[in-house]
């Protein structure tokens, strides 16, 4: 009997858990075709930004206020009101609509942001350009230090709210590890009516340039190190909250997926392998994946899911304070 490699993630049935996340090679039709054939269950787009919608709306606001100065119609009501303008990032919608037309796998688009505005009305939109979910990516870095915790958890939460009552397709949210309480922040966007969330999104670190004296951005793939930080976390909030749980970061083969699957997660995000190795990689991927579930007996993906975590495992202690003792009494490296 064959393994049954099914997960359901934000309410859909995919046919296995190991999902091509948010990068530029899934803002591509052609490559999302390659990603199709060697077995994607879904994909997740890259991420329309804030300021990718502020800028274009400011662009657009700008050559119509030079040219109300050209023509007289101007003065009546030539030019539309922003607010009723069909302005913004169409390639993104195009995007949405030719991938929909073209695959048979659901499609999560991505929205990035880290303020309660205009740029929102672009989640209906995304829905309305056939989107079958939609990732809501906060990304927000409170540097103020008279904003407090609460005040930050907050905004996030007021975001999340009104995403979730422009749309009508399931949501999810990713967030990053840097909240006081991990467990209640997740549960309050439970709450919010999110669908599932993703943990953990990766704050890409600014370097210096010591030529130039500048900042500049610096961009570093994951590596598997990486994958334990939100391997605890699945564990941890898994059976606690009733949403989706997806891990991201650090799934770079077939192991790391089984792992977030015994943990606990719905689905294993993965993005910087398939950089790395191409899309094709991913059979890779579901071969090693299916092959180990079969040698350790596992009749279904639900079987395994969360056998792992804490409230499964036999050892509950190991994800919290007992195993970083363990860790630091066993270690036996190098004499010094």
């Amino acid at each position: 009997m064959s393994v049954d490699l099914t997960t359901t993630y934000l309410g859909m049935k995919l046919a296995h858990p190991i999902v091509p996340s948010a990068s530029t090679i899934t803002g591509k039709l052609d490559v999302l075709k390659r990603l199709q054939e060697a077995g994607a269950p879904a994909v997740v787009l890259p991420s329309l930004f804030e300021e990718q919608i502020e800028h274009e709306e400011q662009e657009m606001q700008r050559l119509a206020e030079f040219a109300s100065e050209s023509f007289a119609e101007a003065t009546f009501g030539y030019f539309p009101e922003m607010k009723d303008y069909n302005t913004g990032p169409g390639s993104y919608l195009k995007l949405i609509e030719d991938a929909k037309k073209a695959l048979d796998i659901p499609l999560i688009a991505s929205l990035n942001g880290s303020s309660v505005s205009g740029w929102l009305r672009y989640a209906k939109r995304i829905e309305e350009a056939g989107a079958d979910a939609l990732e809501l990516n906060v990304y927000f870095v409170p540097s103020d230090p008279n904003v407090t915790g609460e005040q930050v958890e907050e905004r996030y939460l007021d975001l999340i709210r009104a995403c979730r009552e422009s749309i009508s397709i399931p949501m999810a949210v990713k967030v990053g590890p840097y909240f006081s309480s991990i467990a209640n922040m997740v549960s309050k966007i439970s709450n919010t009516g999110a669908n599932g969330v993703v943990l953990f999104n990766r704050y890409l670190m600014p370097d210096i340039d010591l030529e130039a004296l500048e900042v500049t951005p610096a961009l570093k793939l994951s590596d598997p190190s990486e994958l334990r930080l939100p391997l605890r976390w699945i564990a941890l909030l898994r059976g606690k909250v009733p949403i989706s749980l997806a891990l991201t970061s650090g799934v770079h083969s077939a192991a790391d997926a089984i792992k977030a699957v015994l943990t606990g997660a719905d689905v294993a995000m993965t993005t910087s392998a398939l950089l790395r190795h191409g899309p094709e990689y991913l059979t890779t991927l579901i071969g090693g994946f299916r092959a180990w579930l079969d040698e350790n007996d596992y009749l279904s993906v639900e079987q395994a899911k969360g056998s792992l975590s804490e409230e499964a495992a036999p050892d509950p202690e190991a994800f919290s304070r007992a195993n970083y003792m363990k860790a630091l009494v066993s270690y036996t490296g190098t004499p010094v």
